[in-house]
């Protein structure tokens, strides 16, 4: 490998075949150095190689990051943030620029995040996972997930959540039974996801098996991504956020109201985390820059919602 050459995260996560989360709390570890490029974090080619050869030794790498890249960044304050919404790079912004903190982003859906918190991967997981059997959100699939492990969950925001459709509701979808019919083709969204667990939850209570579902096969892994294929006649619905559908100029049907919330695991380590989260959910500064974006709900941000001790 030349020494000039780096990758992304993206990149050597296909290269290592593991998860971007893994690769994110080994940066946070010190045990894989990056750079930074802009936004835009990067392992030099140099350093991904010693670690690759100390791993098949079995030895703790030992790291004398290149010289050839400088400004390389400190690692012992890195905390991985989950989640795709645009509300998350503000919050981002706003660790960064306050505190010691050092927030990297991973893009993972809702339950593979929080399965991957369980596994000692990723400091803040957002989370709008439904529960159909009791009509809430998230705190569910935490007390089920997080076993064993104290935490906080507080909330964002709460958002719209519904149909992606063309222009006019040329089919007149307007009910999750709606998407049974035969001359209704969908648009999917990955496994883990919270869009991907509301439908799933929906065709459960609504009794509809998954096997009658047009295009339900067909996965797509943001929310962009799937209003685009509505936009494009690839399908004819999709389940999203209302943003994304106004950003590609098709129609929106609200179904349900999200509770979007960020849950921490408490410990010794994380006090002061959970501190600077709270301090920054409770500023008028950042509440206003969320509300300037539109489509969102602040009325409850900054609420703890559960807590254990």
């Amino acid at each position: 490998m030349s020494k000039e050459l780096s990758y992304t995260i993206e990149e050597v996560s296909q290269l290592l075949k593991v998860s971007k989360l893994t690769l994110y709390d080994l940066v946070k570890k010190g045990q894989l150095p990056v750079f930074r490029v802009g936004r835009q974090m990067r392992i030099d080619a140099k350093d991904l190689e010693v670690y690759i050869n100390n791993h098949k030794t079995n030895q703790q790498p030992t790291f004398q990051p290149s010289a050839a890249v400088p400004h390389r960044n400190e690692t012992k304050n890195n905390i991985v943030i989950s989640g795709q919404d645009l509300v998350l790079d503000i919050l981002g912004k706003h660790i960064e620029k306050n505190t010691s903190y050092k927030p990297l982003r991973s893009f993972t859906g809702s339950l593979n995040s929080l399965i991957s918190m369980y596994n000692g991967e990723g400091d803040i997981v957002s989370l709008h996972l439904f529960d159909g059997d009791t009509g809430e959100y998230n705190l569910p699939y935490i007390k089920r997930i997080l076993v064993g492990y104290p935490f906080i969950l507080i909330n964002l925001l709460a958002r719209k959540a519904g149909f992606y459709v063309k222009k006019g509701n040329p089919l007149n979808l307007t009910s999750w039974a709606d998407l049974k019919r035969e001359d209704v083709k969908i648009i999917n969204r990955e496994k883990g996801s919270g869009a991907r667990i509301l439908l799933d939850e929906q065709l459960r209570i609504n009794e509809i098996p998954t096997r009658k579902i047009k295009g339900y096969d067909h996965e797509e892994t943001n929310h962009l991504s799937v209003a685009s294929a509505v936009s494009t006649g690839i399908a004819d619905v999709g389940v999203g956020i209302e943003k994304a559908a106004k950003i590609v100029g098709i129609d929106f049907i609200p179904l349900i109201t999200e509770q979007y919330d960020l849950v921490i695991l408490k410990t010794t380590e994380t006090e002061q985390l959970i501190s600077t989260i709270k301090g920054i959910l409770s500023s008028p500064q950042f509440n206003s820059e969320i509300t300037s974006l539109g489509d969102y709900d602040t009325s409850q941000i900054g609420k703890i919602i559960y807590e254990t001790y």
